[in-house]
């Protein structure tokens, strides 16, 4: 959507709604006198965790950020934003921001009072120190960090850390890292092909996934595909507005994805249908796997875990087949289960298995990491002289360790999807002060109840944040940074192939410092405090830190001098084809495709992609918890003109199973389960199954307690501690029950 379509769909006094930000109203003098000469135009990246990172163009005049567009230049892009982008011009304007330093007199009092940078730095530098004094270490410093910010300079918060000493790390991913495991174990690497090359496929499955919300620019490439006649089936447990575009739809019970791949692999073997040549020359481990299938798997058996006929599967598994080429998008979600790996493991090798690996407009599509290739001079920094670690009896508390000890001494890891009780766990020592940055945990992490029990054995918790979210409210001082548009950094995709830089287009309002800014100010107290107890630089100059992550790597591989050849717009990567895996030469031990992998059977799962069954039911309904098309967990839901589109939360419930609880549309009603329990008012739908209840990811600053992660327990993914550092987490096999409340 372009920029003047968008302002085009509103009404002036819709638009006028919008200052500070001074936009041009259609009809208006202002619009017919507008000159783009009259702005500067900046380069911007969006850093949320999302498919898409789209390349931003952002207009400012008088120091006022205007508006903004998508970059015309990137095809991915190509000139448009989604509705969470459009509302960009409001998030550092908006009189919700955190503006000052600030600290709490007693957590979720809300009594808070503004202190100047230097007393914030003071009260948080002598802390450490403490800690350092009382434990001998650092390790009693936990930092929890994900991807609210995915500028690559943002891994400055890692290299702080890293500055003070060793420190306990939160590691792992709640997004995709069963996925990644089993991509890894299939493949030699997590690589998808160009979504742009979807164009060419001939029958598209999109598994799990919802880009009419999730990924607005990867559907304009589906729908063009059928427009050239591809056939489209969207797979999900929910009718979503995807599901709406797509020619076939197929409702599955939940978690069954494993089951219904095999099955289609069954037919396509009895069929005949396998792709001789990628199985025989590039393939490790097939005539055992179809052994398998023969054994244990029937298409009748695949339609009853399921719930989709067998006919259907049959059907739509020989069009698959015979497709040339055909591909299938596997969603992060469908792998959020305790069955998340296998499944995906089973339909990358109905993938493998008609020919689609290494095939343009064909692919296991999940996600890749091959434009990513930067210093990470933020991240990496070096610990003070002397610093203590974690290794072997240093956990213990026992320092008096050898010279060849202390060589070896590391960071102490613990699981970021069982947040709470890896606080509440861990000893010798204990984790008494958290540094919370680009995340809000209270906001997407699990069991919210438990959580806020094990906050209030930390001593000190620092969050650093634009705004007064759950997690702020449960914390000691909360420190403001700087939104995309008030720093320097840059920014890749693990979607699509483009980088993008983001130029300072605006300066940081209040007292807004960037993430290094901070690490910067820190260190500079920690040595006035403490000489030598911090190796970060007490200046630093975002734009060129920003540079330093170039490499010539990244020049050759994007074809630019310079990364100042990116302000003039975005590069996309230099393939030699736009499809992964095209030269056959796997990552595998064996260098092909591993329908076995021995390394996956030596991790304690299956070698085959076997079928393995789901988490068992605990309670009365499936749960499940996506993301909003409005936000990205609890970024931008919050701002003012979020609520228009989006003003309250709801429970949707199929009607026949809203009939047998006595429950009327828009009734309020309680949903609970052995985690807790959520209110908030019914609205009555089919696109949700009889035995389901779905309720969108993330609410706040509304005066309202609705979190979903009160219903949310921390059960573990089966895979994700190969790649990831820690298991994934079973976001989508959570159960509970209702009642009108």
């Amino acid at each position: 959507m372009s920029r003047r379509r968008f302002l085009k769909g509103m009404t002036a006094a819709g638009a006028a709604a919008m200052l500070p930000c001074r936009l041009l109203v259609p009809g208006t003098a202002q619009a017919a006198a507008f000159n783009p000469d009259e702005f500067q135009v900046f380069r911007n990246a969006c850093p949320r965790n999302c498919y898409d990172t789209c390349s931003i163009k952002s207009y400012v005049k008088d120091g006022v950020l205007q508006f903004v567009e998508g970059a015309p230049e990137s095809t991915f892009t190509d000139g448009g934003l989604c509705v969470k982008g459009y509302s960009y011009t409001r998030r550092p304007y908006s009189p919700d921001r955190v503006k000052y330093p600030m600290v709490q007199d007693g957590r979720r009092t809300g009594k808070w009072r503004r202190v100047s940078w230097d007393e914030a730095m003071d009260m948080i530098a002598k802390k450490i120190l403490e800690l350092k004094k009382q434990d001998g270490s650092l390790l009693g410093l936990g930092m929890t960090k994900y991807s609210g910010n995915f500028g690559i300079t943002n891994y400055g918060v890692e290299g702080l850390m890293s500055s003070l000493g060793y420190t306990t790390r939160f590691v792992g991913t709640p997004c995709w890292p069963a996925g990644i495991d089993a991509q890894n174990y299939d493949m030699g690497n997590m690589w998808c092909n160009d979504p742009e090359d979807m164009v060419k496929a001939r029958y598209v499955i999109v598994w799990g996934a919802n880009p009419a919300w999730c990924s607005v620019h990867t559907m304009k490439f589906i729908q063009e595909a059928k427009r050239r006649g591809a056939k489209v089936v969207v797979i999900d447990p929910v009718f979503t507005q995807t599901a709406a575009k797509g020619d076939v739809y197929w409702q599955p019970k939940t978690a069954s994805d494993g089951a219904l791949a095999l099955g289609m692999a069954r037919h396509i073997l009895d069929k005949g249908l396998v792709n001789k040549d990628f199985v025989e020359s590039h393939a490790h481990g097939f005539n055992e796997f179809a052994d398998y299938l023969r054994k244990n798997v029937t298409v009748e058996w695949a339609a009853e875990q399921s719930g989709i006929p067998a006919q259907e599967i049959r059907e739509v598994a020989e069009e698959f087949a015979t497709a040339d080429p055909a591909t299938i998008w596997i969603g992060y979600g469908m792998q959020r289960h305790t069955n998340g790996g296998a499944s995906v493991r089973s339909i990358d090798a109905l993938v493998a298995m008609t020919g689609n690996i290494g095939k343009e407009g064909g692919g296991a599509r999940y996600g890749h990491l091959q434009t990513w290739g930067f210093n990470y001079n933020a991240f990496i920094q070096k610990q003070p002289e002397g610093s203590v670690g974690f290794v072997g009896a240093a956990a213990k508390g026992e320092f008096d360790l050898t010279a060849d000890q202390k060589t070896n001494y590391s960071d102490r890891t613990v699981n970021i999807n069982k947040t709470a009780q890896a606080i509440l766990d861990t000893k010798d020592p204990a984790i008494r002060m958290l540094w919370v940055s680009c995340k809000n945990p209270f906001g997407q992490d699990f069991d919210r109840p438990k959580l806020q029990k094990a906050f209030d054995t930390l001593e000190m918790v620092v969050t650093v944040d634009q705004f007064f979210n759950e997690t702020v409210a449960n914390s000691d001082i909360v420190l403001p940074v700087t939104t995309l548009f008030e720093e320097w950094t840059v920014n890749a995709s693990y979607w699509h192939y483009w980088l993008s830089i983001n130029e300072q287009a605006i300066k940081p309002l209040h007292e807004a410092k960037s993430n290094l800014e901070i690490g910067a100010a820190l260190s500079k107290k920690m040595n006035e405090l403490s000489p030598g107890s911090c190796t970060l630089p007490t200046e630093i100059d975002g734009k060129e830190w920003m540079a330093k992550e170039f490499n010539q790597g990244i020049h050759d591989l994007f074809g630019i001098n310079d990364w100042t050849d990116l302000q003039k717009g975005p590069a996309k990567a230099k393939l030699a084809s736009s499809a992964s895996w095209h030269d056959m030469k796997f990552g595998t031990p064996s260098g092909k495709y591993e329908f076995r992998s021995d390394l996956c059977a030596e991790h304690g799962h299956k070698a085959l992609p076997e079928f393995k069954e789901g988490r068992k039911s605990y309670d009365k309904f499936r749960l499940l918890t996506p993301h909003t098309k409005f936000g990205i967990h609890s970024q931008f839901v919050n701002l003012d003109w979020m609520k228009e589109y989006n003003k309250e939360p709801f429970v949707y419930m199929h009607p026949k199973a809203a009939a047998g609880k006595g429950i009327t549309d828009l009734d309020m009603v309680r949903v609970f389960n052995k985690v807790g329990e959520q209110k908030a008012r019914v609205k009555l739908t089919d696109n949700v199954a009889e035995d389901c209840l779905l309720i969108y990811e993330a609410w706040f600053g509304r005066g309202s307690d609705f979190n979903v992660q009160n219903l949310v327990d921390d059960e573990s993914a089966d895979m994700g501690a190969y790649k990831a550092g820690a298991p994934g987490v079973a976001i989508h096999d959570q159960f509970a029950d209702i009642e009108r409340a």
